[in-house]
């Protein structure tokens, strides 16, 4: 392990100019090898021990940050309910979005009067005269 540590420590000092350039690649080695190694801290020369457990516990913080992000924005509404919200309002061209809202409420549906709103058919007014 002291060999291949160290060997990888002077690949990546040939790949760089004036200081150490560390990818992500050369971080989850490190990462690696302080997991399964107990002597690594001996052996690192182009970075502080200290530097290595700060990538390991942002590699942490990012994973379950990405596994527990969700969608943005407010849930779906379902199609079959905007369908239903335009089948009311196109047969009943007089009832406003109060009204579209009492009646879904009577069939158990519970939405919002901004949702009614947003997906009933609106009337066509006619051109204004010139």
């Amino acid at each position: 392990m002291e060999i291949f540590a160290l060997q990888h420590q002077l690949n990546v000092y040939r790949r760089s100019i004036r200081r150490p350039w560390v990818r992500l690649a050369d971080r989850l080695v490190w990462a690696w090898l302080s997991c399964g190694w107990a002597r690594w801290r001996e052996v690192l020369v182009f970075v502080q021990p200290a530097t290595v457990l700060a990538w390991q516990s942002t590699r942490f913080r990012e994973h379950w940050a990405r596994l527990s992000r969700r969608a943005p924005g407010r849930p779906g509404i379902p199609t079959e309910l905007r369908e239903l919200i335009r089948d009311i309002s196109a047969a009943n061209p007089c009832w406003g979005s109060p009204r579209i809202l009492g009646e879904l409420r009577k069939l158990g549906i519970a939405v919002a009067k901004s949702t009614v709103e947003k997906y009933r058919v609106r009337p066509r007014r006619p051109a204004s005269p010139a």
